[in-house]
């Protein structure tokens, strides 16, 4: 055995990426002492996806003061990768969470006042020190404004019927008369933006980022009605503004409805694409030539289900490695009856830590040392396999 990488999405309520990586390292140096392990901790594009990123590939985390989910200040941070390619652009990782998350709302969430503002800001910082490819990571918002605070924040004006310019908050959507596009920040048009985005929900609608997140967010049923509407209307007006007339599309557009519209933000203010948290993580940090000489990938997560099928990380991974013929070994909590799909996809194995049938509640206290007797396990499998094969 000469190289095993590892590629653990996070088990949710339970175990960081991060620390898994770590427990699985230590399991690889008992059995396997000679081995080179790879460790890519996964972000989700919530919080700990900058931190994640940064100890996949390095770079720098740069603090910035900005504006929190009610416009006070606060200092907040993104980061900067280390690239190899000296002719690549710069790239910055932002997440929404560090600025415009859940908890820095807690005591006081209301989606109709929060704004994504300090997450303008921090592209703009971001743009001003030469990145032109930048990653956002939709995860973990107070917010459902439809990205006009972040707009408003990089230049994008908007106006009342009134002809008054105003910054719009979720609960003032719906007096948006106007868009003015001229005085976006012209080194928008210079970068490449990409939202991490796991969900397909699309901006409005019972499916829409008002009805399915907005009550986590401290909305009451008629708020959520409310909300609801300001982003039909948001989409109407853009719908018929000039600058924004190719993109009047975005809002049923999958992934549309991600952090309260911010996905929506995203795509007609900046010109992102919505891609899957796990598709960014490989391309960014050049997944395929790290198979290369790899023996075999650990991956895994919380729960192995229909849903990791698509788009989640064992699929990811499981695909790309499935190109090289690397074999991919998932470890993962608990695992449903009907998975076989995933063999296809280029699993070769699949071993849930789960040692005694008990509940979550209890699992999750002995997770990390049940990670650990498991990895060991197939570990020493492996060993025994090569010894009659040698």
């Amino acid at each position: 055995m000469k190289k095993i990488l590892l590629i653990p999405d996070s088990f949710k309520g339970t175990m960081s990426s991060s620390r898994i990586c770590t427990l699985m390292k230590d399991a690889v140096k008992e059995i396997f002492p000679e081995a080179q392990t790879l460790s890519i901790p996964v972000a989700d594009g919530g919080e700990g996806s900058v931190d994640a990123f940064l100890e996949a590939v390095g770079g720098i985390k740069k603090t910035v003061k900005v504006k929190n989910p009610f416009f006070e200040e606060m200092e907040s941070f993104y980061g900067i990768l280390k690239s190899e390619d000296s002719t690549a652009g710069k790239t910055a990782v932002i997440e929404m969470a560090a600025c415009a998350g859940l908890p820095l709302a807690m005591g006081r969430l209301n989606p109709s006042l929060t704004t994504t503002y300090g997450v303008g800001e921090l592209i703009a910082d971001a743009l001003k020190n030469g990145c032109t490819n930048i990653i956002i990571g939709l995860g973990g918002s107070a917010t459902n404004d439809g990205g006009c605070g972040a707009a408003a924040a990089l230049g994008v004006k908007f106006f009342d019927k009134d002809g008054k310019s105003f910054i719009p908050a979720g609960g003032t959507l719906k007096n948006i008369e106007r868009i003015d596009m001229t005085g976006l920040n012209p080194l928008v048009k210079k970068a490449k933006f990409t939202a991490m985005c796991d969900i397909d929900n699309p901006l409005f609608g019972k499916n829409g980022a008002a009805y399915i997140s907005a009550p986590q967010k401290g909305a009451d049923p008629k708020m959520v009605e409310e909300l609801d509407q300001g982003l039909q209307h948001l989409a109407l007006v853009a719908g018929k503004t000039e600058s924004l007339n190719s993109r009047s599309k975005a809002a049923e557009i999958a992934g549309a409805g991600a952090a309260g519209g911010m996905g929506y933000g995203m795509l007609i203010f900046l010109g992102s694409e919505l891609k899957m948290g796990i598709e960014i993580v490989l391309d960014t940090v050049d997944f395929e030539n790290k198979l290369d000489k790899t023996d075999f990938v650990f991956t895994g997560e919380g729960k192995l289900d229909r849903q990791s099928l698509r788009g989640k990380v064992i699929a990811g991974v499981a695909q790309r490695a499935k190109k090289k013929n690397v074999p991919v070994i998932a470890v993962v909590g608990d695992a449903e009856e009907e998975i076989d799909d995933i063999y296809k996809m280029g699993v070769s194995a699949v071993f849930s830590i789960n040692r005694l049938a008990v509940p979550f509640s209890q699992a999750k206290k002995t997770a990390e040392a049940d990670l650990t007797a498991t990895m060991k396990d197939i570990l020493r499998l492996i060993k025994v396999s090569q010894m009659y094969h040698t």
